[in-house]
């Protein structure tokens, strides 16, 4: 039987009383603006939108201070991406978007105790989450009791009772999940993941789960690290790099510099996506006069336009182009000693390629075969190359095969292990990776257990936890009464968004540390705790003394991070802190951890680190020598770190999604005003949309097969093995998007992303292979847009 899920209801839960808060922003569309898409990025107006959201949020003379401190050596790393920091900095190490993410955090707006008591949770679902978050910092932890419609404040002491009473009440650990989200810094993340598991569970889902779970699991299985393999340096001694599934002229603005300079020794960048982004056309460098008064540097020689999900295909068709080539000139294009000497599988490998056709790589890439071909022409001509991707190659269910090809050709030209040449998976919060290194993960691997259970003399949970997708059924269910976030704004980074909301609202407590107010604080569990935390950039003092964190970058440099502003309320609590108050609270004379001792002063827990974290011997001198220090990298260092010792080829059949007359697969995307689910504005400034968010973007001719017209107010329903999921009011926009492609923001649109729909192996939601089919709007109001 075919079910529905829409906003207003849920095939498989019961009615619910119409004064429950929503799980979604309001539906109704805003006056949208739509004009030409940029042509490049960067230059004059990225300088004044980050002047205008720092001196905004912060005041000129605060917000300056701050922006010359983001990625300082003595300093605070930035609260946005994990781009890692050149050796040689300016005074000016921040992006627009790393500008708008300090802002965000350092604003002067305070969310008090009196703003809840005038505003129920009902009436806070109503607007918007741009308007949630321009409300201000937390100042104090809040409670909302069992029947109640507003939060109240708590003090700390009666805030990790409630906590420690739900928890100890469970009938198992397991009944509880502990959720991270990438800004927690290394000695907040080990801390947190040593409670948990002295609790006696590992439940520790976190956000990698949803993003790059699916590169950590490809490499991990074909060069034995679930990382990147290059530095920032390499990218200075690349000749080709490739760009696949990312828009960094958005999500990781500071990587144009990188890409800038690359290309102005001489380097080639291939651009592989469904959209064209104007970062990747064009970089106006903002701190340099070519990019104030010029016309700034084109970046990439050769765009693959992509359709949705058509990455294997063509993958496979510049392996077959570059086999081609070797057979014409034996010895010339596969690295053959590299390939007998360092690899398995390259047999197997070849020989598949050998029976894919080019009609079918075309057919299901979208992308003419002379293009591949040029492409491959490049790669053949040279063995320093980078692959760089970021999360269009990692939400499909063939995510990990998208990424393992990648490592397929990787390995036929022998382009790791050496200078300028490697894979890099850009990831995107600050320390989702580092987060993962300090073993937040629900899968923990046997020696990292033993080095605790040694240690800290107790056995830790063996058996494995639930990731984020399993924690959402499991709430469902009733198997988990309990969730913690530690960050993150849950509810709406997950899929499925009216079942997480049930989810959510059938658990005993829910509790999320926080710095800013976000939907998830709205849809709760029959109790609910907001606790309030320092920010990246605040001081941190402890009884210790001022104290600093550390983090880990893209590229697996570990450095320093030292807040420098005045907290935004004397009740806050660093989260270090805060989770030896909560481990206290909780284990009591279960746990013989010094907690308290501990986060007197984070050396201690750095010194703890380095005693059960392979790579982090001297952890607080080597921290301390400027730019930090690398992690250990085998794959970097020339060697393979898989059981084998070798590289491994992969085999893939190509992904073919069979659409019915009217579908579409949709992705979501970030706008330019959106880092993750915090939305600092309404406008999308590089794609030519302004003043809204919930939009749908389709090719010119499948508006015309589908008899929509730009403006036009739809509802979008998905299709998941007979099950449909339903988004109201989306205008339509015509964008440079493949046929029977559709692109919608999240999270408005993360509604149609079904839970169960998840990549084979790393489990992660399949954000960007989402089938959908457009209606008329359901109680169509009045135009909602001017688009030509």
């Amino acid at each position: 039987m075919r079910q529905e899920q829409v906003a207003e209801s849920h095939s498989d839960t019961p009615a619910r009383p119409e004064t429950l808060p929503s799980a979604q922003p309001p539906t109704t569309p805003e006056p949208l603006r739509v004009g030409a898409p940029a042509v490049s990025a960067g230059g004059v107006p990225a300088v004044v939108s980050a002047m205008k959201h720092a001196w905004g949020e912060m005041g000129p003379v605060r917000g300056t201070q701050a922006l010359l401190k983001v990625n300082q050596k003595h300093g605070f790393d930035c609260p946005g991406c994990a781009w890692p920091d050149p050796k040689h900095r300016t005074p000016f190490e921040f992006c627009e978007n790393g500008a708008k993410a300090v802002a965000e955090e350092a604003t002067t707006a305070r969310v008090t105790p009196d703003f809840f008591r005038n505003w129920s949770l009902v009436d806070l679902a109503a607007q918007t989450d741009h308007w949630l978050g321009k409300q201000g910092r937390l100042t104090h932890p809040m409670v909302l009791r069992e029947g109640t419609s507003h939060y109240a404040p708590i003090s700390w002491d009666e805030a990790f009772t409630i906590i420690a009473r739900e928890l100890n009440a469970l009938g198992s650990p397991d009944e509880a999940c502990f959720y991270t989200s990438g800004r927690t810094s290394n000695e907040a993340a080990f801390l947190y993941q040593l409670f948990v598991r002295q609790f006696g569970t590992n439940n520790l889902p976190d956000c990698s789960n949803m993003c790059h779970e699916s590169s950590g699991t490809a490499l991990m299985e074909t060069i034995g690290i679930g990382k990147g393999s290059v530095t920032l340096e390499d990218f200075e001694k690349a000749q080709v790099i490739i760009v696949i599934g990312q828009n960094p002229g958005t999500n990781h603005p500071r990587m144009l510099t990188a890409l800038e300079a690359a290309k102005r020794q001489g380097c080639r960048i291939v651009s592989i996506n469904p959209l064209p982004e104007p970062g990747l056309q064009r970089f106006k460098h903002p701190q340099a006069m070519r990019g104030i008064l010029g016309s700034g540097t084109p970046l990439a020689d050769l765009f693959l336009q992509v359709r949705i999900n058509g990455d294997v295909a063509l993958l496979q068709g510049l392996g077959k182009a570059l086999l081609a080539r070797e057979a014409k000139q034996p010895g010339t294009v596969v690295a053959r000693d590299f390939v007998e000497g360092m690899t398995l599988g390259y047999e197997a490998y070849a020989a598949h390629l050998d029976t894919v056709s080019w009609e079918d790589v075309v057919e299901q890439s979208g992308v003419p075969r002379e293009q591949i071909e040029t492409a491959a022409e490049w790669l053949a001509g040279t063995d320093r190359i980078i692959w760089c991707w970021a999360m269009g190659l990692t939400q499909h269910r063939n995510a990990v095969g998208n990424i393992q090809e990648i490592v397929n050709l990787t390995l036929l030209r022998g382009s790791i292990g050496k200078p300028g040449a490697g894979v890099c998976p850009v990831r995107g919060h600050s320390n989702v990776q580092g987060d993962r290194t300090m073993g937040i993960w629900e899968r923990p691997r046997p020696a990292f257990l033993d080095a605790l259970s040694r240690e800290l003399a107790f056995e830790p949970p063996r058996h494995h936890g639930l990731d984020t997708v399993a924690t959402i059924q499991a709430m469902h269910e009733g198997r988990v009464k309990v969730f913690f976030a530690m960050g993150g704004n849950f509810l709406s980074a997950t899929p499925d968004t009216e079942r997480t909301a049930e989810a959510l609202r059938r658990t005993r407590l829910t509790v999320h540390v926080s710095t800013k107010l976000n939907r998830a604080h709205l849809v709760t569990g029959k109790r609910a705790l907001i606790l309030p935390c320092l920010g990246r950039t605040e001081s941190d003092v402890q009884s210790g003394g001022p104290q600093f964190v550390t983090v880990e970058n893209s590229m697996g440099m570990v450095h320093a991070s030292r807040g420098t502003l005045e907290p935004a309320s004397e009740h806050l609590l660093s989260e270090p802190a805060l989770v030896a108050r909560l481990a206290r609270a909780v284990l009591g004379s279960r746990s013989s951890v010094r907690w308290e001792w501990l986060v007197e002063d984070y050396d201690r827990v750095r010194d703890l680190i380095s005693r059960v974290i392979p790579g982090f011997e001297d952890f607080n001198r080597r921290v301390r020598e400027p730019g930090g220090f690398a992690l250990p990298n085998g794959p970097r260092e020339g060697r393979f770190t898989t059981q084998s010792g070798k590289g491994h080829f992969t085999v893939h059949e190509m992904s073919r999604l069979k659409l019915e007359p009217g579908q579409l697969l949709m992705m979501t995307i970030r706008t330019h005003d959106q880092y993750n689910t915090t939305v600092y504005g309404l406008d999308d400034r590089y794609r030519g949309i302004r003043n809204g968010r919930r939009v749908v973007m389709l090719n010119a001719e499948d508006m015309k097969a589908l008899g929509v017209e730009a403006g036009q107010v739809v509802d979008l329903t998905s299709h998941f093995e007979g099950e449909q999921r339903v988004a109201r009011r989306f205008v339509v926009v015509p964008y440079d998007i493949p046929r029977r492609c559709a692109a919608t923001y999240f999270p408005e649109a993360n509604v149609l992303v079904p839970l169960d729909s998840i990549a084979e192996k790393s489990r992660t939601p399949t954000s960007k292979s989402v089938i959908i089919s457009l209606s008329p709007a359901v109680d169509l109001p009045a135009l909602a847009a001017s688009v030509p």
